[in-house]
């Protein structure tokens, strides 16, 4: 049984969604996938030919490749222009907002890993010392002062999970449960943050969100 932001098929997890074809299963979230909406996000944020940072983790080898690309994609599309960063220590992320003061992006997009979530505070006073907007996939980042998140509803999918082990403790045999893919997803504000960067959250944002703090 697994919980992974990975693709379950590439990762060598499974051979099928639908039919896992081995003794596995377990829930699929939403990883890089989510790259063009925080691009879409940034839009609201930031002017259309704007300069933006994406932090990667190197140790990450797909997500890495797979975010690059999609990211490249809808920065275009956007008519953003995609600085690549590569952090993988705290020394490094302390490198990589150096680098985006040095090259004057207007704002970060941190890709998911859990190596950044750990760091998350570390995220968000470097976002407060250089001011620069942050947008995060994980709202924990947001609870200890990061400026938006948009990504999986960690609790909903942990809850997913639970079903899952309750139908495998009843007998029902992995390889008959098709991977499940998350389907709630959670876009959150700090309002305390926005101010302090002096920027404006537009109001089509807070009428969408799933929580604003104060």
């Amino acid at each position: 049984m697994f919980t992974s932001g990975r693709d379950p098929i590439a990762a060598g997890l499974v051979s099928s969604l639908s039919r896992p074809e081995a003794n596995l299963t377990g829930v699929s979230w939403f990883g890089t996938e989510l790259g063009p909406k925080h691009i879409e996000l940034l839009r609201e944020l930031v002017p259309n030919d704007a300069l933006v940072a994406l932090i990667v983790n190197p140790n990450n080898v797909e997500g890495m490749s797979y975010e690059q690309l999609a990211r490249e994609a809808a920065a275009h599309a956007a008519g953003m222009r995609l600085l690549m960063l590569q952090a993988s220590t705290a020394s490094e992320i302390d490198a990589a907002f150096e680098t985006i003061a040095r090259q004057k992006a207007s704002a970060v997009i941190v890709s998911s890993d859990p190596f950044y979530t750990s760091r998350a505070s570390q995220f968000v006073v470097l976002a407060a010392r250089y001011a620069v907007p942050v947008v995060h996939s994980n709202r924990e980042f947001v609870a200890v002062g990061g400026l938006i998140s948009y990504g999986n509803n960690t609790p909903d999918n942990y809850r997913r999970a639970g079903v899952y082990v309750g139908r495998i403790l009843k007998g029902v045999k992995p390889a008959d449960l098709p991977v499940d893919r998350a389907t709630k997803f959670e876009l959150v504000i700090n309002l305390q943050t926005a101010r302090s960067l002096k920027i404006d959250i537009p109001a089509k944002l807070l009428a969408i969100a799933d929580e604003v703090i104060e």
